[in-house]
């Protein structure tokens, strides 16, 4: 499976950082808005070079000559994790400006996953027809909910359970859900 992973300015870059620690053997490239590597830093600590490790490649958004730009590099699924409704309103406008929203573009063409995690509050209305455009075009949106379900006890038991749920929508393996013994 080859995942690709956009990180935009938006609150919450510690989800991608969770998701990708958590790739393991999955074939990953990530791609960091100017943004998203000042929110990284911010609220993280950590640098594009400190999740090197955990993807196959490091894309600067700006690389409109990457080989993820072209649906000719197919890839399994692209997330926009954490996802700011100005990269959502690119998208869902077909505005290709960039990597991570020309990657979008390329999932929605190609009818590959496209998985928009948005992680802002409130929403306008502008924002939920963006989101439904997008939906309706073939995208999943997944707001940036952690579940609590599982009664978490600590904040990585709360990131975890948001990234379970992302990871299964990706079509990987993840824990037992809620209730699953009940069935």
């Amino acid at each position: 499976m080859r995942i690709v992973l956009g990180v935009t300015g938006a609150s919450g870059s510690i989800f991608a950082v969770e998701f990708l620690r958590r790739l393991g053997d999955v074939e990953s490239y990530l791609i960091l808005s100017r943004w998203g590597k000042s929110v990284l830093h911010q609220e993280t600590g950590l640098t594009p070079e400190s999740l090197a490790t955990f993807t196959k490649r490091i894309f600067a958004n700006d690389d409109l000559n990457a080989p993820l730009a072209s649906g000719s590099n197919p890839f399994d699924a692209f997330i926009v994790l954490p996802c700011s409704v100005s990269t959502l309103g690119k998208m869902a406008h077909g505005i290709g400006d960039n990597l991570i929203t020309r990657c979008a573009a390329v999932a929605l063409k190609e009818r590959r996953k496209l998985i928009v995690c948005l992680r802002e509050t409130p929403l306008s209305t502008i924002d939920l027809e963006n989101a439904h455009k997008l939906s309706v075009a073939g995208a999943m949106i997944m707001p940036v909910c952690p579940p609590f379900y599982q009664k978490p006890q600590s904040m990585p038991d709360l990131i975890n359970g948001f990234v379970d749920k992302v990871r299964g929508a990706v079509g990987l393996p993840v824990e037992a859900g809620w209730r699953a013994k009940d069935m």
